[in-house]
């Protein structure tokens, strides 16, 4: 049986709009640190990036044996902020894809909307999401939850089944599925191929070949 078109791609922003990844990697090891706490790289990659804030605290809480204040990470919000704003660029591929893409498409993290700005705003891609960005902080619960990409089709207007998410991460793959949207998972990033891989979903290393991925 043949799926529906495509009528709408939701892109996750940080991995799949801006290679924003292996900065905040590096950024969170001096953060882990300070509290007194390590992971290892790949740790970090598999727990933290796409993660929620909510997901995020519990696994650095778990890993501490105690809990943290609320709002513990503004602290350090001005080291993520200064690194991304010096080493901060588009993914690979991401300009070209945008300027080519004829189907609706829009912006949906788990980042706050100013940290989603910002990221756009220093790469150029802003223009592409004006009145089309969606945040975690809009929804009851971030990724891997399915809110946040349900509430980006039913802003945009059109049904799940009809709408692809781009995701970098197994929690927003999780959440794609959970939300009953195709899932692209793309692997060029920090998270291998076999945590993207799954029901519904077409892994990818290549973001020129998106295009090409969503006519099939």
């Amino acid at each position: 049986m043949r799926q529906s078109p495509v009528e709408l791609v939701i892109f996750d922003c940080d991995g799949v709009l801006v290679d924003s990844e292996r900065i905040c990697i590096k950024v969170d090891a001096v953060v882990m640190a300070d509290l007194g706490c390590t992971f290892t790289e790949a740790e970090m990659a598999e727990l933290f990036v796409g993660s929620s804030i909510e997901v995020y605290t519990a696994v650095v809480e778990e890993r501490l044996g105690r809990r943290l204040e609320k709002g513990w990470h503004r602290q350090y919000d001005h080291l993520y902020q200064a690194a991304l704003e010096e080493q901060l660029t588009a993914v690979d591929g991401i300009p070209e894809v945008l300027d080519g893409l004829t189907t609706g498409f829009c912006v949906a993290s788990n980042g706050d909307h100013a940290a989603i700005r910002r990221s756009l705003t220093t790469t150029g891609l802003l223009r592409h999401f004006e009145n089309r960005i969606f945040s975690a902080a809009d929804v009851p619960r971030g990724k891997p939850a399915p809110d946040l990409f349900r509430h980006a089709a039913r802003a945009m207007g059109v049904p799940p089944d009809r709408c692809a998410v781009v995701e970098d991460s197994a929690y927003g793959v999780r959440a794609a599925r959970a939300a009953g949207m195709r899932a692209f998972g793309y692997c060029g990033g920090l998270t291998p191929a076999a945590r993207l891989t799954g029901p519904g979903t077409v892994v990818f290393d290549d973001m020129r070949d998106l295009p090409a991925l969503l006519a099939d």
